[in-house]
């Protein structure tokens, strides 16, 4: 008799492989190929199973954008903690920590850089990204409005929304066949954000 299977050896749910083979077929044929019985063949799902969770493939493309986003906003809510105490001078130092880490979960995602390409390209999936960098620049403008005494929230927040959007298009150009070091990418933008960090406290 088989033994029953420990949680951290549970098969994962219908909904979560049916997401894991979108992203791996995304990165495979893209966004315009991809369909729904494609992802369930892939999956090892009849279509039924499929529509139960999502209307099209643009409705299984989004939920693959709303994992990756809350994936990369968990990173980021580490990173907060880790250097609250530091002020706004840990934040600015360790900010290029912040990029290097939300890369390395967009890599490990399944199709997660093709994913990425996808919220910035295709105009059904717009609402998800954008909706994910506000939660962002809420959750850094929470954090630094208390030291920043001087500062409205509006204008923290304002200045953090231009900065969440530089940091993720220098992010989507890693993935990009651009011909710049990963590592150049990295610290270029890692220094442009330090020095915006560090401005908010003039």
């Amino acid at each position: 008799m088989a033994r029953p299977k420990r949680k951290d050896q549970a098969e994962p749910s219908t909904r979560e492989r049916l997401l894991d083979a979108a992203g791996a077929l995304l990165a495979e044929v893209g966004m315009e190929r991809i369909s729904t019985n494609m992802i369930c063949e892939r999956a090892g799902v009849t279509p039924p199973a499929l529509y139960h969770y999502f209307a099209d493939k643009y409705d299984v493309a989004a939920a693959l954008g709303e994992r990756l986003m809350e994936r990369q906003n968990a990173v980021l809510g580490q990173w907060l903690e880790r250097h609250r105490r530091g002020g706004i001078a840990a934040y600015a130092e360790s900010i290029g920590e912040l990029l290097r880490e939300t890369a390395d979960v967009t890599e490990a995602e399944p199709g997660g850089v093709w994913v990425e390409r996808a919220l910035h390209s295709t105009p059904r999936l717009e609402h998800v990204r954008l909706e994910s960098h506000r939660i962002v620049t809420d959750l850094m403008a929470d954090a630094f409005a208390p030291l920043l005494p001087k500062r409205s929230r509006d204008d923290i927040w304002r200045r953090v929304r231009m900065t969440v959007e530089f940091g993720y298009v220098a992010l989507e150009l890693l993935h990009a066949d651009s011909g710049l070091s990963r590592d150049a990418i990295l610290a270029d933008t890692a220094h442009v954000l330090k020095l915006a960090t560090l401005d908010l406290e003039r």
